[in-house]
């Protein structure tokens, strides 16, 4: 798996190593910024580590490595070392003010036929109906209204 190789310009390297001595960030980015450092075969390269053994010192899996070092050399430094955007579920908010706002005043609205009130799941059918959101599940629903009281 020494497909990608990296090799650090100084100044890279350096920031790596002010950001590894100042811990400040996430772990996941300080075992990156290591990680890269370790397996640097540039000329200033302190280690020159393989990614077993790189793996084995940050205790991390090989295939983390191999993937630091891919993003690394297609994306930049800040794609190896940051989270990229989107990433998780906190990256694609689904439901802003807008659509709360909507979903309260469904709440607002008289019940389907044959029904008393509105549960969860009937307003999450209902905001699918109304092509407010493509899905949503009824927990999400209750979250929203949770908010809301």
């Amino acid at each position: 798996m020494t497909k990608y190789v990296v090799t650090l310009e100084q100044e890279e390297r350096e920031g790596l190593l002010a950001a590894v001595r100042k811990g400040k960030g996430g772990a996941r980015a300080i075992r990156h910024a290591n990680i890269l450092l370790a397996v640097d075969k540039g000329e200033h390269a302190d280690f020159k580590m393989t990614d077993e053994e790189a793996a084995s010192a940050y205790r991390t899996s090989a295939r983390t490595v191999y993937s630091v070092k891919r993003s690394f050399v297609e994306d930049g430094l800040d794609a190896a070392v940051g989270r990229r955007e989107g990433s998780g579920a906190r990256g694609r908010r689904k439901i802003d003010g807008e659509v709360e706002a909507r979903i309260v005043a469904i709440t607002c609205t008289d019940p389907p036929a044959g029904h008393a009130s509105w549960t969860l799941r009937l307003l999450a059918d209902r905001v699918v109906e109304l092509e407010i959101l493509d899905s949503i599940s009824y927990v999400a629903i209750g979250e929203v209204l949770k908010k809301r009281n």
